[in-house]
């Protein structure tokens, strides 16, 4: 796919997210299972709660991946600058690890604290990335 290849890093971006994402879902099943937390239930929302956190670490990157692909499968077919659409989603990708971290960790307050923030950074990264596509389009 020749036509691809000034895309690399969205590309990896991508499939890395995707594997996180695969990654988390056992893991915070399992941790959940162990917990005695019913199959297809939350733990009690209780931030001091590790299965909670890992939880929702792991609906938290379920939340941002149709996005995340969407935005950066347009911008890489609308044939939007590869360099930002690489740097985007590679800051994004980036962002997710950290906000993963933050969560499965506890790190900061439970609300509007570093997470959000992080959160907030990877977020705009895919408003960008969508932005590019349009103006790509047009």
């Amino acid at each position: 796919m020749e036509q691809f290849s000034d895309y690399g890093h969205a590309i990896m971006s991508l499939a890395l997210f995707g594997l996180i994402g695969l990654l988390l879902s056992p893991i915070s099943a399992a941790r959940k299972s162990a917990d005695g937390v019913t199959a297809g239930d939350m733990p009690a929302a209780d931030y001091s709660n590790a299965s909670y956190r890992l939880s929702r670490a792991y609906m938290n990157a379920m939340e941002m991946s149709g996005m995340f692909a969407a935005v950066t499968v347009a911008a890489i077919l609308a044939g939007a600058s590869p360099f930002w659409v690489n740097l985007l989603a590679s800051l994004f990708l980036i962002s997710r690890v950290v906000v993963a971290f933050v969560h499965i960790r506890g790190i900061g307050k439970e609300n509007l604290g570093l997470r959000t923030m992080i959160y907030t950074f990877g977020w705009a990264c895919c408003v960008f990335l969508g932005l590019m596509a349009v103006v790509a389009v047009f």
